[in-house]
């Protein structure tokens, strides 16, 4: 598999209605919120977590073990230093083979069971991960970064109560004489647009054997890691589109913020609350495109 070569700068856009995109734990899991602003967030672990369901689901076997190459490091129920052992047992001869790729040289155990991590768990060579406790599998800067994501305009939460016609405990249907009823609440957004911005270096990549194939199945997995991320909270939560700025350089050819400047989102009615991305007009501006700039659309 041959290692990325060009550099990436991407937008992604994506939006939910009539639900909590990330809720805060230390917020009684309302949506998250800037309370200078009043405009949404959702966290970068966020969507890295759906990025790493989708890929267990999309490189699993019918036996429920991944393919080779695609297992997930930070999964449910993952114990992490066990992986860490797991590569000491296993990472035989793979400091050769990065060295090889990579140009470099560091003899030591903790180089091949470093190695072996980037081989065999996707999220390490596309995220990275510290890998230092129990055994030391070392720390791996990942090629892949995404920043926290933010909405196009202030959002609104709606606090909602929710019955539940059922009890816990005899103890709380004796109290209600059999009514047998639990009162709850849930808070929403109506709609909200987000934005957030994405990162992808070759130089990296390089180090951790990133390659084109990784870059195929992560394009894969934004146009379609929320349809398997369904829930109550998140019934109608959509990837609406991602433009993305490929370096010829390795380097870059332009300022990523300069880039993302020319992606322009504005609301076609001022006066009134958005509703769906209908409601929004998305351009983006390659006139008199840096020299070595391409523009790809990959939602």
């Amino acid at each position: 598999m041959a290692t990325l070569k060009h550099r990436y700068d991407f937008v992604y856009l994506f939006d939910i209605q009539n639900g909590n995109p990330n809720g805060d734990p230390d917020a009684g899991n309302s949506p998250r919120i800037d309370p200078e602003t009043g405009h949404g967030l959702v966290s970068d672990v966020c969507l890295k977590r759906k990025i790493r369901n989708f890929i267990c689901l999309a490189k699993g076997a019918a036996d429920g073990k991944p393919q080779h190459g695609f297992d997930i490091y930070v999964k449910e129920k993952a114990v992490l230093n066990n992986q860490h052992a797991r590569a000491y047992q296993e990472g035989e001869g793979l400091a050769d083979y990065l060295d090889e790729k990579s140009g470099r040289s560091k003899p030591g155990k903790e180089l091949e069971a470093r190695a072996w991590m980037c081989a065999n768990f996707f999220d390490v060579r596309m995220f990275g991960a510290v890998m230092s406790t129990g055994v030391n599998c070392g720390q791996v800067r990942g090629p892949v970064q995404f920043a926290f994501a933010t909405s196009t305009d202030p959002i609104t939460t709606l606090e909602q109560s929710v019955t539940r016609m059922a009890v816990t405990t005899q103890k709380e249907a004796d109290a209600q004489g059999g009514d047998n009823r639990t009162m709850g609440r849930k808070t929403i957004i109506p709609y909200a647009l987000f934005r957030t911005h994405g990162f992808i270096s070759p130089q990296l990549a390089s180090q951790t054997l990133f390659s084109d194939e990784d870059l195929a199945l992560l394009k894969q997995s934004l146009a379609m890691m929320f349809e398997h991320d369904r829930s109550a909270a998140r019934g109608q939560m959509a990837p609406q589109a991602c433009i993305a700025f490929r370096h010829d350089s390795p380097l870059g050819n332009a300022p990523a913020h300069k880039l993302f400047d020319r992606v322009r989102i504005e609301k076609k009615d001022a006066g009134k609350p958005a509703r769906a991305f209908s409601d929004y007009s998305v351009t983006v501006d390659d006139s008199g495109l840096p020299s070595g700039i391409a523009i790809e659309r990959w939602v």
